[in-house]
């Protein structure tokens, strides 16, 4: 028997900081002393990462069976975030949970994997602990649909098939996206020249774009 159990640790996109004016001078009638006056400087803190991610654990024990990661641009560009993933990443793998890691991003530097493998837009990981280093790599396009892959429990539990395509296209029209997005902007990052023309193809045809 299994639970899912939704975590999060903690960093910020973007620090603000206030800068207050600098302190009023005062003179000595009696002595006239020269102050020498710093500049304003922003001096490093400590920073918070906030990150969610889903956890699949044993309800007798508490033992993570699964942990599912869906990677956010901090964890794909230099910076803490990135450290901090790592790191998480490292322990996951050298402990007996399964790990499902799901990179639907263009952007940013994808997560280490050993060996030559083709480049593609997107990638899912599915390492099993009792298969590893070996694992399962399902790399698509823009153009391409999501693959189905089976969600890794322990042996004695049913495992479904994880159809993200369908969840997202689900969630896409309930939430009813298609009135809050504006397709007449280009994408962020830019498509590949023949993705875009593909992409401006698809969004006249369905009505999204008029430009």
């Amino acid at each position: 028997m299994c639970n899912f159990t939704l975590n999060w640790y903690k960093i910020p996109d973007v620090s603000v900081f206030s800068q207050q004016t600098s302190p009023q001078q005062y003179s000595s009638t009696a002595t006239q002393t020269a102050t020498s006056e710093g500049i304003t400087a922003i001096v490093p803190l400590p920073e918070h990462i906030t990150e969610n991610y889903l956890e699949i654990r044993e309800v007798s024990t508490g033992f993570v069976v699964t942990s599912i990661e869906v990677l956010s641009p901090k964890n794909k560009r230099p910076g803490e975030g990135r450290k901090a993933y790592q790191l998480k990443r490292k322990q996951v793998l050298a402990s007996l949970s399964h790990l499902v890691e799901i990179d639907l991003l263009r952007s940013g530097k994808p997560m280490l994997i050993l060996g030559e493998v083709p480049v593609t837009d997107y990638q899912i990981i599915v390492s099993r602990s009792e298969t590893r280093p070996q694992g399962k790599l399902y790399r698509f396009s823009i153009r391409g649909t999501i693959p189905v892959f089976r969600l890794p429990l322990q042996s004695e539990d049913t495992e479904p098939i994880v159809d993200l395509q369908s969840l997202l296209h689900g969630i896409y029209n309930r939430a009813r996206y298609y009135l809050a997005i504006d397709y007449n902007k280009e994408s962020v990052p830019p498509l590949k020249r023949e993705d875009a023309v593909w992409s401006d193809t698809l969004l006249h045809e369905q009505g999204l774009r008029s430009n």
